[in-house]
């Protein structure tokens, strides 16, 4: 789930165009920036700004950067995300940009010709001159504001953007979304979208039901109505009276609409694809979260994500727009660690209690439902995925840090159904190495991952824009036959008919002795299991990611990528078990979902395991960063009490051996050669995932702090326990 307010950072993504890391910036730069403070201070304007005028890029990312151009004596900057903008002088060298917290810091030769700039609210990327102006296309649009009307009589808010230099009739193109609407027109759409906006669509954005300007009430992932009763509603049908209303009203259109949206305004496409009015031809669920309990957003597998669940709620319900969240400062007026934010207030109870804000719907919701009943089975949308009514592209992030459970969720329960309605396939897949939402970047990086394409802009291209024209235009050139991954590791396209593909092979390596792994199943003629050992105590639980922890979506937040974060944090404590196996001599590549397979007990009557595959960097790695790097390639955490069924929690028998068997979901990833293959399992993942008290209460989310106990957790591996993890092997091993 996003908040409106990245839309706004979607603008200044736009005009910083994802520079990569500060490591990247040019020898002497803060001498140039020092320069240039003062030529802002004591330098004239120049009456010649011709020697500004280039394409500029940072060396660093394989595409993107700037074109900047004289037009009628004024300096323009433009990009193909940001719209032409009229810098406004400072000084010869320096120039405001308008609607921005910023300027850009120009530097010359000796012979007075601009050689670089940089923003100054991101100094350390350095943008080069390549050449002469390149310039860009940009639509104009008509902006108009209308109020929709639902068929219970509530009207939802919704802005148009109409081309009006492009002949008509033409598609439209919509997004609905919680998030707020107000800030789109002509800047933002390219700042998003840009292949979409510059290829030519009758744009719309709504406020759902409830929130900003639309009227009725909010509900947080709206469970399905039964759609026999015409006065029902749900996102479905205000999708659907949407759409009817568009049709009919906006002129211009050609009858045919396309839905797309990212993390909630992703689920939101899929509700448009669920019994859809025949004008909807083609959606695009991005980050769609698909149910909130099993593997989205709030619970993984019954372990709820405490920072997240306070963070979010209290962010989107708190008011019908947006609040920040806050963990104040600690004693010496520095932010508050979330670590320490979360862990002195002890259970999710004490953080509502504490927080100073209501007690709003979500919140409630998960004090009176902890476990999977009626409630949030209704919000599952994978239980209404018995058809593909219209062609539908889904997109998703291996490194999704939100919402990687439902995209691919979302595919593999229509994959059955996909008969094609005469016109071959219409369920597609796109899954890649980004972060939540991350395909919107013309990045090739992610963290200190660099894959050496723009693969954002590759899908966005070659797969998104091409889907759309294809459904929406009767246009050529869609021709992704099922599913499209960028593969890690070989950073490479992979294109298959099917996900996983049919080569791909279920293939165990055990967890065996000494902290070994092994392709060989346990000897029987051992007798005994082989025990690994580890005291979980709550008092002092594992971070997820490196400290201090920000509120998610606060000003620098690390959330973003802690998912490629390195593991070696945390791979030497005491209460994280590791096996490896041996060097490996030639590539290992897996395609497809990984299981973890987990024979395991406790001295408590409760637990957690989280199970973690990891990539293990040589010493000697090519790359500096990398040396020695623990990379995860996938992680997934279970409750114990939920062994029975996630709707019967129950206590576990103190030392009693249980089978935990899970997803650790998809991957498409090459261990080369002179990498090891790690696995790692722990049992807190503290604050995203509250800790279990580990003795068992019927409601962890009011556990009083003489519930938390320190339990000894052991892992088995032998012929009648064999804990292993299922990979899914692509030729030999």
């Amino acid at each position: 789930m996003i908040f409106r307010r990245l839309l706004w950072n979607a603008v200044w993504i736009a005009l910083v165009a994802m520079p990569a890391a500060v490591a990247n910036a040019a020898p002497g730069h803060a001498q140039q920036q020092e320069s240039a403070q003062q030529a802002a201070a004591q330098e004239p304007v120049a009456a010649q700004i011709n020697v500004l005028a280039g394409n500029y890029s940072d060396p660093a990312e394989a595409s993107g950067g700037y074109t900047i151009y004289v037009q009628d004596g004024k300096l323009i900057l433009e990009s193909t995300r940001t719209v032409p903008t009229e810098l406004a002088p400072v000084s010869a060298r320096v120039f405001n940009v308008p609607g921005f917290e910023t300027t850009a810091v120009f530097s010359l030769d000796s012979s007075g010709q601009a050689i670089s700039f940089i923003f100054s609210a991101a100094p350390n990327v350095v943008y080069q001159r390549t050449g002469d102006p390149v310039r860009h296309s940009f639509h104009d649009y008509a902006r108009s504001e209308v109020m929709i009307p639902m068929r219970d009589g509530v009207k939802l808010h919704a802005v148009i953007l109409i081309p009006i230099d492009i002949p008509r009739p033409l598609p439209i193109l919509m997004q609905r979304t919680p998030y707020g609407v107000d800030e789109t027109d002509r800047t933002t759409f390219f700042a998003q979208r840009p292949e979409l906006a510059r290829d030519g669509y009758i744009y719309v954005a709504e406020d759902i039901r409830g929130r900003y300007k639309s009227e009725g009430k909010f509900v947080m992932m709206r469970p399905l109505a039964d759609h026999h009763n015409p006065k029902a509603t749900d996102e479905s049908t205000d999708t659907y009276d949407t759409v009817d209303w568009l049709i009919k009203n906006v002129a211009g259109n050609n009858g045919r609409i396309g839905v797309v949206g990212t993390s909630y305004p992703g689920f939101l496409a899929m509700m448009a694809g669920i019994d859809p009015h025949p004008a909807v031809k083609a959606i695009s669920p991005q980050a769609p979260m698909i149910d909130v309990w099993i593997g989205d957003d709030f619970f993984h597998n019954g372990a709820f994500r405490q920072s997240y669940g306070y963070d979010y709620v209290l962010g989107l319900e708190s008011t019908k727009t947006e609040t920040q969240v806050s963990y104040g400062n600690d004693k010496d007026g520095k932010p508050m660690d979330g670590f320490d934010y979360f862990l002195s207030r002890g259970s999710f109870l004490q953080d509502v209690k504490q927080s100073g804000a209501r007690l709003v719907p979500t919140w409630k919701l998960f004090f009176d439902h902890p476990a999977y009943d009626s409630v949030w089975s209704s919000r599952g949308v994978e239980n209404a995925l018995n058809s593909v009514t219209v062609p539908t592209l889904t997109v998703g992030g291996y490194y999704d840090q939100e919402d990687m459970f439902g995209p691919q969720e979302e595919y593999a329960k229509l994959e059955p159904h996909d008969a094609g309605h005469g016109n071959g396939h219409e369920n597609f897949l796109v899954l890649g190495p980004w972060r939540h939402g991350y395909w919107s970047s013309s990045s090739q990086r992610l963290g200190n991952l660099n894959y050496g394409e723009p693969i954002g802009t590759e899908f966005r291209r070659d797969i998104e824009a091409k889907f759309f024209a294809h459904y929406l235009k009767d246009q050529p050139g869609f021709s992704l036959e099922d599913t499209a991954s960028f593969q890690t590791g070989s950073n490479t396209w992979k294109y298959y008919s099917h996900f996983p593909p049919n080569d791909s092979r279920p293939t165990a390596i055990h967890l065996d002795r000494a902290g070994l792994l092994s392709w060989n199943a346990p000897d029987s003629k051992l007798g005994s299991d082989a025990e690994a050992s580890y005291v979980s105590d709550p008092s002092n639980p594992v971070p997820y990611r490196h400290r201090p922890i920000q509120p998610t979506y606060s000003d620098g937040s690390q959330w973003y990528n802690w998912l490629t974060e390195d593991q070696r944090f945390v791979t030497g404590r005491k209460d994280v078990a590791v096996w490896k196996l041996p060097v490996l001599t030639k590539d290992l590549t897996i395609t497809g979902e990984v299981v973890a397979d987990i024979f395991a007990s406790t001295t408590g009557t409760d637990n957690d395991l989280v199970v973690k595959l990891i990539d293990e960097y040589p010493a000697d790695d090519a790359n500096a960063t990398m040396r020695g790097y623990q990379l995860l390639t996938n992680a997934e955490i279970f409750r114990g009490r939920y062994l029975a069924g996630y709707d019967h929690p129950a206590a576990l028998a103190p030392g009693s051996i249980h089978e935990y068997k899970f997803s650790l979901h998809d991957v498409d990833h090459v261990f080369k050669a002179g990498h090891t293959v790690m696995i790692e399992v722990q049992s807190t993942w503290f604050p995203l995932y509250d800790r279990n008290p580990q003795m068992f209460v019927p409601n962890i989310m009011k556990a009083k702090p003489a519930d938390y106990k320190a339990a000894t957790i052991t892992i088995y591996s032998g012929p009648g326990h064999d804990s292993a993890i299922e990979i899914p092997v692509m030729g030999e091993q």
